[in-house]
């Protein structure tokens, strides 16, 4: 049986159309992929986010179980930061992509659905292997999260919350309380788009769609529900990858453009395998394509050069903002540089395609550092 959000009943009654992801019954779309997108670029949504994983870590060894499973440093993460990291295997390959919480007295590592189990059990094996003094609980299903993304979406919660949205930096959070309940306010989200995500108590759901998204079902809100599917097209404009698209087990992240978030200088799980990816040189790149045409590349498709395959595309969608067929791939480093012809396989022909710099589409006004 399917697990469902703290919000089902409200996805329920917006009209939206439910699919089986990770598990979880979620809204795909609830007007339109291609509307939703654009109404994320133009004003403001709302999605449900209560899928991803929520891992508290709390005791006197939390700061070296995490320096541990992060490819980032950690301990010198400030109270109220939180910070984009991943978690590797021994041969360097990426076990999920996460966001490290720290707050005054407990870590929160938020971590893809699909690899929820995966992380609390490597997390858990690191405690025993070293006897680390700490406790691990899954505060998933207990909690639930939204990220409100757009840029009209700070200036609506300062109507509806008790903090100075506008002042909080990119990732950077704060705890406040409404009502004698407590939520994370974060400056974070994976749409391109500024914004935030805020977690809460699973029984406050209801009463978090109000404050926070107001008179949703109006035809001119400033925010709308949001489902899945524009998500996905909102993060492949914005160059963001995906685990189970971009990053996987048998990839890296130096070969994924990632290297700003590993820190070789400090030792974790896969450090050494990463040491000689990074001296030998990644053997393949993660690039971004634009086809010629409309035609759609498809996760799997191969990428050629002169007749031979040369890599395999990862992400692919018609861009609902830069109206344009886009894709992320994996190549050859040799065949990796800015504009550089190739070909992708779409099955009855080969679509030409030319490599182009990540991000496809950055927002007019990104916010300050």
């Amino acid at each position: 049986m399917l697990k469902r959000t703290a919000f089902h009943d409200f996805h329920v009654s917006a009209g939206a159309r439910m699919v089986d992801y990770a598990g979880w019954e979620m809204p795909l779309l609830y007007r339109g992929i291609a509307e939703e997108h654009q109404q994320t670029r133009q004003s403001g949504s709302l999605f449900d986010v209560s899928h991803m994983g929520r891992l508290q870590v709390m005791g006197a060894d939390s700061v070296r179980l995490l320096e541990m499973a992060m490819t980032r440093g950690i301990g010198q993460q400030e109270v109220g930061q939180c910070r984009y990291s991943l978690v590797c295997n021994t041969s360097g390959g990426v076990l999920d992509d996460v966001i490290v919480y720290r707050d005054t007295k407990r870590w929160l590592v938020v971590c893809n659905a699909a690899n929820r189990q995966k992380i609390l059990h490597h997390l858990t094996d690191l405690r025993r292997q070293h006897s680390l003094d700490l406790d691990i609980s899954d505060q998933t299903e207990a909690t639930a999260m939204v990220a409100l993304q757009g840029p009209k979406v700070i200036d609506r919660l300062a109507q509806s919350l008790p903090i100075d949205v506008a002042s909080l930096k990119r990732y950077h959070f704060q705890t406040v309380s409404v009502m004698l309940i407590k939520f994370i306010v974060s400056r974070t989200g994976y749409s391109g788009e500024d914004g935030v995500e805020v977690i809460l108590p699973a029984r406050m759901a209801g009463l978090a769609v109000k404050m926070l998204g107001g008179r949703l079902s109006d035809p001119q809100a400033t925010v709308k529900p949001a489902g899945l599917g524009a998500r996905d097209t909102l993060r492949l404009e914005a160059g963001l990858p995906l685990y189970g698209h971009e990053l996987a087990e048998e990839i890296d992240p130096l070969s994924a453009g990632l290297g700003w978030a590993v820190d070789l200088g400090k030792d974790f799980v896969g450090a050494q395998a990463l040491r000689a990816v990074a001296q030998q040189g990644p053997a393949r790149k993660l690039v971004g394509l634009e086809l010629s045409g409309r035609r759609i590349a498809r996760q799997g498709a191969k990428v050629t050069a002169d007749g031979a395959i040369v890599g395999q595309v990862t992400s692919g969608t018609l861009g609902p903002t830069v109206q344009k067929s886009i894709a992320m791939a994996y190549v050859d480093t040799g065949r990796s540089a800015l504009g550089t012809m190739l070909g992708v396989d779409a099955g009855s022909e080969v679509v030409s395609a030319t490599i182009v710099k990540l991000p496809f589409y950055v927002r007019q006004q990104p916010v300050s550092a």
